[in-house]
């Protein structure tokens, strides 16, 4: 017997609520298929093979949760484009950072045959990383998760405390 899914919506958590929005896999590969310049339901249904009312349920949930916006397709009156939101476009370095881990851990030598590649140069991608607003990489164990007011001082004082220094070697 399936238990019954767990509502994320209301979670304290930034990730547990992203994949309330998007954690199912057909959702990521929709949104794939757009940051691709997929628009319109029958391009998702033959890239994907999902089923219609499958695909229709998550384009809907997805246009619901503001990732997609539906608007008239110029050249068919009886169709309409799926077209990502600013906030869509958004999930663009969710969708590079899986593709690195999965280019990374879920394949064997010389299986994979695509690589994501800068449109202007041809070049492969550098490896997403964390970085430290100063620039440093972070690895798991040089982050951690702080009360959100706590942040927004400690951050405020280290600024105030910079303008202070700064000001001081001032003439």
């Amino acid at each position: 017997m399936k238990g019954k899914r767990t509502d994320l919506s209301t979670a304290h958590c930034a990730i547990a609520r992203s994949l309330e929005i998007v954690g199912d896999w057909w959702s990521l590969l929709i949104i794939r298929d757009a940051l691709r310049g997929r628009e319109r339901f029958s391009e998702f249904h033959k890239s994907l093979g999902l089923a219609k009312n499958i695909l229709a349920a998550r384009l809907k949930k997805l246009v619901d949760a503001g990732i997609f916006s539906i608007e008239a397709d110029a050249s068919s009156a009886l169709s309409h484009r799926y077209v990502l939101t600013p906030k869509g476009e958004s999930l663009q370095p969710v969708l590079v950072a899986l593709w690195q881990w999965g280019e990374e851990n879920c394949f064997k030598r010389d299986e994979l045959k695509f690589v994501m590649v800068d449109e202007l140069k041809g070049k492969p991608l550098v490896k997403m990383q964390p970085t430290s607003r100063d620039g440093r990489a972070l690895r798991p164990r040089d982050i951690r998760f702080s009360p959100r007011d706590a942040a927004a001082s400690t951050h405020a004082a280290a600024e105030s405390a910079g303008r202070r220094k700064i000001g001081a070697s001032r003439p």
